[in-house]
């Protein structure tokens, strides 16, 4: 560590026993991903539009990149500041404590985006940012090049009316990227998005599931990964991974636990079909990439002739809308198919993502409850039709 010119001392220690970490997070669902920061034991949570802001030690990178389902990226937080002029910008950048966290050979960009700020040309932000930067970690390190072919820093600059946030990207790919999926169908849903529609939804591991237009298997794979509690980022790796400031052993530690807390002994009830032989061969693909192959009983049919002997469950999918199928006819006669094949569904719990406005018009019913959100750039809504509650045994 300290050849390539990182420093150790007691002024780092102290900043790697309190940082602040931002995860992103797509419209609609922050309190989701808020209540996972929560459950995973962070503390000083705050929340913003598509921001969730805690803290923590140094493990605290690795533990949330492995665990946080909904969560697009978790950003390092290096500072923040007012910044109305580029000489403003310029050293204010230089104050911050880069060398703590960049080595002498790290490969670093820099991004950048600006709203309603009097700084609003991206591209000098980031070119005087990158300047900044440089100029700090030549100071440290006493040199006037830097080969940068060591470990990826990925600095962002985010300027909100004349506010500048800067940050390091600590997941490196987005953390939707779990591992599993190697190819895709047409129109999949992002893997945050399904872990948010089934952590939104009134489902447990207790109860059965049923995705029965499963495509590529996403909803049903992020289904078994939460009701076996496998951490999403187990098969994959992280930019912070090779960041010399966090010992491998931590990264270690984090993963260990990770492994120990699967619930191996679960027995769970999730049913996937899909009426494309090719999607659902792919769907069991994925499923036997993500290790829980075992846990889903796919099956190749038409949704109408979906048959299920559990009393209760819950119903959660993503069926073909406009942007996919064109025509606004077919999207209306499908969804009041839908609307008939899910009313025999009468004790169970259903969640509907769409696009199409005129949903509840031809599914026949008024949701319960109606949430905005994205599905990539597509603004969906999900639908929420809630089941009785389960008659108590004696």
């Amino acid at each position: 560590m300290l050849d390539k010119g990182f420093k150790t001392n007691e002024l780092v220690e102290r900043t790697m026993n309190d940082i602040e970490l931002i995860a992103t997070a797509a419209a609609g669902v922050e309190s989701v991903v808020k209540h996972e920061v929560k459950k995973l034991g962070f503390s000083d949570i705050t929340v913003d539009n598509g921001k969730i802001m805690f803290r923590g030690d140094i493990s605290a990178i690795p533990k949330a990149n492995l665990w946080l389902r909904c969560a697009d990226r978790i950003l390092l937080k290096i500072g923040e500041f007012e910044a109305q002029t580029f000489e403003e910008l310029f050293e204010k950048t230089k104050a911050l404590p880069w060398d703590e966290w960049i080595t002498r050979d790290g490969k670093f960009t820099v991004l950048g985006k600006s709203v309603k700020s009097k700084l609003f040309s991206i591209s000098d932000c980031q070119a005087i940012v990158k300047k900044a930067v440089v100029e700090k970690l030549k100071s440290k390190y006493h040199v006037e090049w830097f080969e940068e072919n060591g470990p990826e820093y990925t600095i962002q600059v985010s300027i909100l009316k004349d506010i500048a946030t800067l940050t390091i990207d600590t997941s490196g790919t987005a953390l939707h990227k779990r591992g599993y999926r190697e190819k895709n169908v047409v129109a999949p849903i992002k893997e945050t998005l399904a872990a948010a529609m089934i952590l939104i939804s009134y489902w447990n591991k207790e109860k059965a599931l049923l995705d029965c237009f499963c495509g590529s298997g996403t909803i049903p794979i992020e289904a078994a990964l939460i009701g076996k509690n496998i951490a999403p980022g187990l098969n994959r790796s992280f930019a912070s991974e090779e960041w010399p400031v966090i010992a491998k052993e931590i990264w270690k530690q984090e993963r260990v636990k990770a492994l120990q807390a699967i619930d191996q002994d679960i027995k769970l009830k999730i049913y996937a079909s899909d009426i494309s032989h090719d999607a659902v061969d792919l769907a069991r693909e994925n499923a036997f990439n993500a290790g829980v192959d075992d846990c889903i009983e796919f099956s190749v049919c038409d949704f109408k002739d979906v048959r299920i002997d559990d009393e209760y469950g819950v119903i959660i999918c993503n069926p073909p809308y406009g942007e996919r199928l064109g025509e606004q006819k077919e999207i209306a006669l499908l969804n009041k198919e839908i609307g008939r094949v899910f009313s025999k569904f009468e004790t169970w719990s259903k969640y509907i993502i769409t696009s199409s406005e005129e949903f509840e018009k031809h599914y026949g019913k008024k949701a319960d409850k109606k949430r905005k959100l994205y599905n990539g750039n597509i603004k969906v809504d999900y639908y929420q039709y809630f089941g009785p509650k389960p008659k108590q045994t004696i």
